[in-house]
């Protein structure tokens, strides 16, 4: 049974960015606004738009798409691997963020 879990935090009047710092296999720090969260068959996933320079980017920015796993207290994101699994989580993400970006296949 799927549950979707939306980032109340999205319709706020005073949106406050939520900003994670992600460190890449080569040790580099990569900066992303985390927009919204997905929970499906027990797994949640998190939809990710890049930061540069300490803005975030407005326009043709590329949506980053992660599943989050936890051990203990720390928290990993990871790519998803089967195609089938990143397109349906994709599309999902896709009709809830529509009323704020436009998406290009």
């Amino acid at each position: 049974m799927s549950e979707i879990v939306k980032n109340d935090d999205m319709n706020a009047e005073e949106y406050e960015p939520v900003i994670v710092s992600v460190v890449d296999e080569e040790g580099e720090e990569h900066i992303f606004e985390e927009l919204d969260i997905l929970e499906i068959d027990d797994k949640e996933y998190v939809a990710l738009l890049p930061v540069y320079d300490d803005e975030v980017v407005d326009e043709d920015g590329e949506l980053i798409i992660l599943i989050r796993n936890y051990d203990g207290d720390e928290i990993f994101l990871e790519p998803i691997e089967n195609e089938d699994e990143f397109m349906k989580v994709g599309k999902m993400f896709e009709e809830r963020l529509a009323d704020m970006f436009d998406f290009n296949d």
